[in-house]
C-alpha cells in the first residue's frame, strides 16, 4: 500500500500543490492522509503516528511526501525514521528530494550499502549542524561581573543579577571579619554567591597590587 502524507503547518497553507507534485511519484493504489501540525516542535501528530503504526504492521510499503521536512525537521529524528522504515521494508519517496528515487532503484546488495552510507552522511550533517548551533550560542553570550549571563540581544539568562550595592555590602561585611553564614544573614545573599563575589574581589585586588608593584 502506498501512502501519501501531506502536512501543513498553518491555516494559510494549502495542500493542493503538494498533492499534485506527489502524484508524480505514485505507481500503485494509494491513500492520501492529511495533517495540520508542525514537524519541528514536539507536538502530537495523530495521523503521522497512525502511519508509523501501520508501517510496523507491514501495511505500508511506500511513503510519499512532498519534502522530507514534512516528516521531521530535526535531522536526528529524520534519520531515526529512515532506520525505522528500513526495518519494516517501507521505502520513503520525496518530490523535493528526487535523489531518493535513484537510491530506491539500486539493486541488492548495493542498495543496503548506499542506504547505510546515506544515513551516515545525514548523521554527520546533523552533528555538524548541532555543533555550529552550539558555537553560535557560545559566541552570542557574554558575562559581566555582578550580572547574569546575557545573549547578544541582551536577554538575561540564568540566575537573577546581584546589585552592585549587594556586592559592596558583602565585601564590607567580609572585611569586618564576619563568616559566610553571618554575611548571608546580613546581606540576604546565598553562601555560594558570597564565595564567588569574594573570590573575584580577591583576584581583582591581587591584579591591582601586581600593577602597583610594577609601577614602583
Amino acid at each position: 500500500m502506498e501512502i501519501m502524507y501531506i502536512r501543513t503547518s498553518t491555516e494559510e497553507q494549502h495542500p493542493e500543490n503538494q498533492i499534485e507534485d506527489c502524484k508524480t511519484l505514485i505507481k500503485d493504489d494509494y491513500e492520501i492522509l492529511k495533517e495540520q501540525q508542525s514537524a519541528f516542535k514536539d507536538k502530537d501528530r495523530p495521523i503521522f503516528e497512525s502511519i508509523r503504526l501501520r508501517i510496523s504492521k507491514g501495511e505500508i510499503t511506500d511513503l510519499i511526501v512532498w519534502d522530507l521536512d514534512r516528516v521531521y525537521r530535526k535531522r536526528r529524528k529524520l534519520i531515526e525514521f529512515f532506520e525505522f522504515c528500513k526495518i519494516y521494508n517501507c521505502k520513503i519517496h520525496s518530490f523535493r528530494q528526487q535523489w531518493l528515487e535513484k537510491l530506491n532503484q539500486i539493486p541488492e546488495p548495493f542498495n543496503e550499502i548506499m542506504h547505510s552510507l546515506m544515513l551516515q552522511i545525514m548523521g554527520w550533517l546533523a552533528e555538524e549542524e548541532s555543533n555550529k548551533k552550539s558555537e553560535r550560542v557560545k559566541l552570542a553570550v557574554r558575562k559581566e561581573f555582578g550580572e547574569p549571563t546575557k545573549s547578544y540581544k541582551g536577554n538575561k539568562w540564568g540566575r537573577k543579577s546581584i546589585s552592585k550595592n549587594k556586592i559592596k555590602l558583602v565585601i564590607e561585611l567580609s572585611n569586618k571579619g564576619l563568616n559566610y553564614r553571618k554575611i548571608a544573614q546580613e546581606s540576604g545573599v546565598s553562601i555560594g554567591t558570597i564565595s564567588e563575589i569574594l573570590n573575584r574581589s580577591k583576584k581583582v585586588n591581587e591584579n591591582l597590587l601586581i600593577k602597583k608593584e610594577d609601577n614602583e
